[in-house]
């Protein structure tokens, strides 16, 4: 946020409390951004948020605060109320510019904020099953995860990004199954995969990497210590792949918790004895049952069954507890959308065991269907399975994959169209973005050394005030995308960026100018790069020099 929007709204603040009595809590009044320019730099809708609690017309309300806090900020040029009440307020020209000295000053840091006042929030993605490559199921949850941390510690959350490893249950076992099918053949023996197996080229390398390692030592190995080998030989195998594919597509994590782990510790029979105390659970033909249906669910559900095999549930609530024992008051998952209606079913686990409903917060990751040339790709070009991440990767670009995920909602269908992608020109916006950045820095480049001038009096045009506003409102825009966990509208943002520096860049020319205009242009130029330097960062996207 910038010292003006702070500005703004301490004087709202002011005035509420003053004129009406009302304690200002701190989510009352808030500033955002016009989506048209011709509503001003900032608006608000606090007079609506008032009307009822004061029984007056929000417009009535937006007049009154209109007139007490145009004789508090001088930088306001004018405010209208507009529409059903929304305050606009419109700042003066000469006052942007002051945001020039700002960004140069911050570098780096400017864009930063507090929106998260050292909230702590674990936010767990992608964690799929280390039994093979990830797709593109995974891309789209992975780098929205990875924004949306990135942004978050940007705004002052004190956010960590885990991946809860899948390493016990039947899929672990139908790895082991399978790599020891692929290894028994590779000594000559003729071998129907079974149903629920995995048949990607990754097992026939671990099979041949097993061989060439051990020899034929398993062929008449005791069955459960080979399996128990083959498993354990498999999962690092797939994981050491999944860790570096995340890497390549610039995704780190700080914590990687294993699911075996729940097991070996004791964490899940001590939750289940606890569920057991607080009367949570019964049982049931040989089955232990959570006691879900008091909590709003349509059924009970089973945590264990009457083969002494706990469900997929129970490590997961497991899982859900043990990030709350570390501190974490807010977890955030990035889920597919097959996992919608277990959003309901952990709520309820978590509300039992007496945490707040609102301590668990599922975003849900809508399909992706991978186009060329109008059609869809079903079919990836070496494995013969779905598309990788790497594969995506090498083809595209890291940049350009990662943009095309972004970009738009997560709650909607993606079609990620690959012509498009692989595009080097104007109409790829991820080479027009990056375009623009360059045409910044081979302006930059001349420049032996950038002088910030004392005021910026001629940088008054429309053009220049309106890339100046935009930058100005960059800080509440991280802000705005940390608390909606939502780096498409980052992505808005930064192409409108674009399309304003490319439109600039056409129109005049900065080195060529007079003196005191080229000064201050210059200047200009720095801010605007500083400040789309910084969003690169965000988004996870290489801030080109030169192409």
């Amino acid at each position: 946020m910038t010292n003006l929007e702070e500005k703004i709204i301490e004087n709202l603040k002011k005035i509420i409390k003053e004129n009406y009595n009302i304690e200002v809590e701190d989510n009352l009044v808030m500033l955002e951004l016009p989506k048209n320019k011709d509503n001003g730099q900032f608006t608000t809708n606090v007079a609506m948020r008032l009307a009822k609690r004061l029984s007056k017309s929000p417009y009535e309300i937006g007049n009154e605060i209109k007139n007490k806090i145009l004789n508090s900020i001088d930088e306001i040029e004018k405010i209208e109320i507009a529409g059903a009440g929304f305050i606009n307020f419109f700042i003066k020209s000469d006052n942007f510019s002051n945001i020039i000295k700002d960004i140069i000053n911050s570098g780096e840091d400017y864009g930063k904020n507090n929106e998260g006042k050292g909230e702590k929030v674990l936010l767990e993605y992608v964690s799929a099953n280390p039994t093979g490559a990830l797709h593109l199921g995974h891309a789209r949850g992975a780098v929205w995860g990875d924004c949306c941390a990135r942004i978050m510690k940007f705004s002052g959350f004190n956010c960590l990004r885990e991946y809860y490893v899948n390493d016990a249950g039947n899929q672990i076992n139908n790895l082991a199954i399978s790599i020891d099918i692929r290894y028994r053949e590779l000594f000559g023996e003729i071998l129907e995969m079974p149903d629920g197996c995995y048949h990607a080229d990754d097992i026939i390398e671990i099979a041949k990497l097993i061989k060439e390692k051990d020899g034929d030592k398993w062929i008449k190995a005791d069955e459960n210590e080979k399996i128990k080998y083959m498993k354990k030989f498999g999962m690092e195998y797939e994981l050491d792949k999944i860790k570096k594919d995340l890497k390549y597509y610039k995704c780190e994590f700080d914590s990687w918790i294993s699911e075996q782990k729940f097991y070996d510790d004791g964490l899940i029979d001590e939750i289940l004895k606890k569920m057991k105390d607080m009367n949570l659970t019964y049982e049931k033909d040989g089955a232990i049952w959570f006691k879900s249906s008091d909590f709003g669910d349509d059924k009970d559900r089973v945590l264990k069954k009457s083969t002494g095999e706990y469900t997929y549930f129970t490590p997961d609530i497991a899982n859900h507890i043990y990030k709350l024992k570390r501190g974490y008051k807010k977890l955030v998952n990035l889920w597919g959308g097959d996992h919608f209606g277990y959003i309901a079913r952990m709520t309820y686990a978590l509300t039992a065991l007496g945490y707040p409903k609102d301590t668990l917060e599922v975003d849900i990751i809508q399909m992706v269907r991978l186009i060329e040339n109008g059609e869809e790709v079903k079919m990836s070009k070496r494995s013969g399975h779905s598309f990788t991440i790497r594969e995506l990767c090498d083809d595209v670009g890291v940049d350009t994959a990662r943009y095309f995920f972004i970009n738009k909602a997560l709650d909607s269908q993606l079609d990620f169209d690959l012509s498009l992608a692989r595009m080097k020109t104007n109409e790829n916006p991820v080479f027009y973005i990056q375009y623009a950045y360059v045409r910044l820095k081979s302006i930059l480049r001349k420049v032996e050394k950038i002088t910030i001038p004392n005021s910026f009096d001629n940088l008054n045009n429309e053009d220049e005030v309106l890339i100046l506003s935009h930058i100005s409102q960059f800080p509440t825009v991280v802000a705005e995308c940390a608390k909606k966990r939502a780096p498409n509208k980052m992505c808005n943002y930064l192409y409108k960026l674009a399309k304003l520096v490319n439109s600039y860049y056409v129109s005049y020319n900065v080195l060529n100018a007079e003196d005191e205009i080229k000064n201050e242009r210059i200047a200009f130029v720095k801010a605007i790069e500083i400040t789309m330097k910084n969003i690169f960062d965000l988004l996870g996207i290489e801030a080109i020099e030169k192409m």
